[in-house]
């Protein structure tokens, strides 16, 4: 098994890998955005090189499908043509507006090159897995909280000044805070986790480390810890508010466009459709945003309206209510050979039809195989494809083993039917989440089973 076929590695521009739709290719600029022309330029190569499906993932990545390992090569070469610098090693990441952002705390983008230099400097990138990140979070309207990341560094405003949160293994609600420090002992820190991290080998997460070590890393420097220190010497998690993407934001200079795409994905015409518009009405640069979405930079407040209704027209997501947001779909049947039913459109049925389900609380996954490439984590409800038909998982991931199936053509259908049981049964501000937690996982797959 190789690099273009290994499942778990990062398929680079240099290594693409297979998936049930050929192979595909994922990459970040160095630069942080693309200009217009650039992306332009990406989804042209996408429609000569790939099957004309690009997407962008809930990291914010950028990803281009069915491609051959001869028009790999040839994409990877108009790329560079193009004057794009794509990020190799390991992933620092900071937000989509970053150093714009005039509700920022600060501008993460000089530490996370810092962190970037180190890692270069030590040789780490070698000895670390494919999927060891860090991400360097100034705060602002768009924060890294939905993104896991091995290192996290969170600026917050002090007395003494700005200091750096750092917190290993999770994501905004899950990692595990250590200590609050300056900047410099921030880099210091990243690096020394990251460094324990490749002692255990490539496989190996921030998650593995031994409680000894999180304590001798907590202990690192005098300042305070963000809250109750725990026995072990970590910090307790502290929950965080939610930031999403899409809408308008008010920049230091100017205004951006935060812009979904549907289930991550879209034609490559379409994206080039509303690039141009953008580029007409002044866009600067477009930034891939965690989340699946765009963030487009540099409009007056009238541009911004009128690139909105372009994305409406085209069928991007521009409001973030809209219950396709909280559906995480993979291409599925036919566009994947490996899915077994047709996730997409199955998708789009149910957020048709219940808007009012799917609420913050809900998380739904519609996978065309057990592999369950759109949403490795559990969900409320997992759709799967599979000999059967499509099952349903209830509080499960894709891989366990559905409680009930339904023919794919009628699938969404038993997914009307739960939510009519919630809207029977749900007490007065109670989430959907929470009344499906009250309904029980056997009722709920009764509920889908039943015809």
């Amino acid at each position: 098994m190789n690099a273009f076929s290994r499942r778990g590695a990062c398929p680079a521009l240099s290594a693409p890998m297979q998936t049930g739709d050929g192979r595909l290719v994922r990459l970040n600029p160095v630069a942080g955005g693309l200009s217009p022309k650039s992306l332009i330029g990406l989804g042209e190569s996408a429609l000569r090189h790939g099957n004309g499906i690009m997407e962008v993932t809930a990291r914010g990545s950028l990803q281009i499908r069915g491609l051959t390992p001869g028009s790999a090569r040839l994409l990877a070469a108009e790329v560079d043509a193009l004057g794009i610098a794509v990020r190799t090693g390991v992933p620092v990441e900071t937000g989509p507006l970053a150093g714009l952002d005039p509700e920022e705390v600060a501008d993460p983008r000089p530490l996370a090159e810092q962190i970037r230099a180190a890692i270069d400097d030590s040789g780490l990138a070698q000895r670390l897995g494919p999927k060891v990140s860090v991400t360097v979070d100034g705060g602002g309207r768009l924060k890294m909280d939905a993104v896991t990341a091995d290192v996290r560094l969170a600026a917050v405003r002090t007395d003494a000044g700005t200091q750096w949160q750092v917190a290993v293994a999770g994501d905004g609600q899950t990692a595990t805070l250590l200590v609050m420090v300056d900047e410099d002992a921030a880099r210091n820190i990243a690096v020394a986790i990251l460094r324990m991290v490749a002692e255990k080998g490539r496989e190996a997460h921030a998650r593995d480390l031994m409680e000894r070590q999180l304590r001798s890393l907590a202990s690192w420097h005098p300042f305070a810890p963000p809250s109750g220190r725990t026995e072990g010497g970590a910090v307790e998690r502290l929950p965080v508010p939610a930031s999403f993407p899409i809408g308008v934001f008010d920049l230091t200079d100017g205004i951006a466009l935060g812009i979904g795409l549907p289930f991550g994905s879209i034609p490559a015409q379409k994206l080039i459709e509303l690039t141009q518009r953008a580029f007409t009405l002044g866009a600067t640069e477009i930034r891939l945003a965690p989340g699946r979405a765009l963030v487009f930079i540099g409009f007056s407040p009238t541009a911004c309206l009128s690139l909105q209704q372009t994305a409406a027209t085209l069928g991007f997501v521009t409001d973030a209510a809209d219950p396709r947001t909280k559906i995480a779909a993979c291409p599925g049947a036919p566009a994947c050979a490996s899915g077994r039913i047709a996730t997409r459109d199955i998708a789009e049925t149910i957020a048709a039809e219940n808007r009012d389900i799917l609420d913050s609380s809900l998380t739904l996954h519609i996978s065309g195989c057990a592999k369950g490439c759109a949403h490795p984590g559990p969900a409320a409800l997992t759709m799967v494809g599979g000999e059967n038909g499509a099952g349903l998982v209830v509080d499960g991931t894709a891989k366990a083993l559905p409680a009930g199936y339904r023919p794919e053509y009628d699938a969404a259908r038993g997914v009307d039917r739960v939510a009519a049981a919630i809207r029977r049964t749900r007490f007065r501000g109670e989430t959907a989440a929470a009344c499906l937690t009250r309904l029980g996982a056997a009722g709920v797959a009764e509920l889908y089973r039943q015809e």
